[in-house]
């Protein structure tokens, strides 16, 4: 089936807000979600899938951005070779209060990633952490790397958990107190007498976040805050075939910290230009110069290409600006082996001075008649 564009699957206009899109989005998951659709559940998991994949997109603004600017092109590295998987999707907060009971639920978001996350954040309430804030840095390698790959090892600056105090904020990651507000227990009541009804409302506690407890001395190397600035060391995989600007999605190489599920790590792989070499595709494209006597009498030369030298035949007769095509050693296909052509162009170098024997002789190979005084005496006796 082909892929339709996501804000036809969501139906908001391109310029719709955040909301606008999470709004459509959770009323068509409702409305697809397999478990309300019995009768046709091979059906509506399709068309689920399809929404969570446009809503991961149109959800992140990092996403949102890449797919304006280039399409489907732009967000092609965020998932995996064989697609949309649901160990890609990031937003499980945004539908576990609509699919939380069902099996669907069960068997397709407790797994990998997502269950990680539901079971780190719960705490016995079902909430899904927050998710920290992705990262962008650049990578520059050369030409050659579209064809070879690389491996490169890159220091991203990142936020991690404080050391002192294993990310609470606390002094040695223990001194807290019960919270005031809530007695410790995480949540406060709130009631109100209507007539002969009695409401009662039960909140989690907005002053400690429904933890129950509160620090009573900060650590004094985040100041109460449970992160540090940090250099990550990220090993980031290039393969052959890339184009130049493409970005790579490294997931969970992004800001983090405690309870904070980690976001996102894109590289955008810069190809730095070559004097030599013009790439045109998966062709590549260079010129170099032959002596006069190959491209008279043909011979062999010796090519640099992107990986090392090639072996070019040039014909007898060859003329200045001919080209010549090294099949196999231009660039692979992203993630494929077939690779393109070189396409040589010649240039014939003449020579600057030739001494008067080489006149003569190159006069004669190309039948050009002798100098007008070569031949004749003057008038003394002398030869012209």
């Amino acid at each position: 089936m082909a892929k339709r564009d996501y804000y036809e699957v969501l139906g908001v206009p391109r310029g719709a807000s955040n909301e606008e899109i999470r709004s459509a989005y959770r009323r068509l998951a409702r409305k697809y979600h397999p478990d309300m659709n019995a009768g046709n559940p091979k059906s509506a998991e399709e068309k689920f899938k399809e929404l969570s994949e446009a809503y991961e997109i149109l959800a992140d603004q990092g996403k949102r951005t890449r797919y304006d600017a280039q399409g489907f092109e732009g967000v092609a590295t965020d998932f995996g070779p064989s697609g949309f998987t649901w160990q890609n999707f990031t937003h499980v907060g945004d539908i576990e209060d609509l699919l939380g009971g069902s099996p669907f639920f069960r068997e397709w978001f407790t797994g990998g990633l997502n269950e990680e996350l539901l079971r780190q954040s719960r705490g016995g309430r079902g909430r899904v952490p927050f998710r920290g804030g992705d990262l962008e840095i650049s990578l520059r390698l050369p030409l050659a790397a579209a064809v070879t790959g690389a491996v490169r090892t890159i220091e991203v600056p990142h936020t991690s958990d404080c050391p002192d105090c294993d990310g609470t904020g606390a002094k040695d990651g223990t001194a807290f107190e019960p919270c005031p507000e809530c007695d410790g227990r995480g949540q406060v009541r709130k009631s109100q007498t209507r007539g002969y009804t009695q409401l009662i409302q039960i909140m989690e506690c907005t002053a400690c976040h429904g933890t129950g407890r509160r620090i009573k001395e900060r650590c004094a190397r985040c100041h109460g805050s449970g992160i540090q600035r940090a250099v990550q060391r990220v090993e980031v995989t290039v393969p052959p075939g890339i184009e130049d600007g493409t970005v790579l999605r490294l997931s969970r190489q992004g800001e983090g910290g405690s309870g904070v599920a980690p976001g996102d790590l894109f590289v955008q792989v810069l190809l730095e230009p070559s004097p030599n070499f013009h790439r045109e595709g998966r062709d590549v494209y260079s010129e170099t110069q032959v002596p006069l006597a190959t491209g008279l009498l043909g011979g062999e030369v010796r090519i640099p290409t992107l990986t090392g030298e090639a072996i070019l035949k040039v014909p007898a007769g060859s003329q200045p600006g001919s080209q010549f095509r090294l099949r196999g050693e231009g660039f692979p296909r992203l993630r494929g082996a077939e690779r393109g052509d070189h396409i040589v162009t010649i240039q014939v170098g003449l020579p600057t001075s030739l001494t008067a024997r080489q006149k003569e002789l190159l006069r004669e190979a190309l039948g050009e008649p002798p100098s007008p005084s070569g031949g004749k005496r003057g008038l003394f006796g002398r030869r012209g």
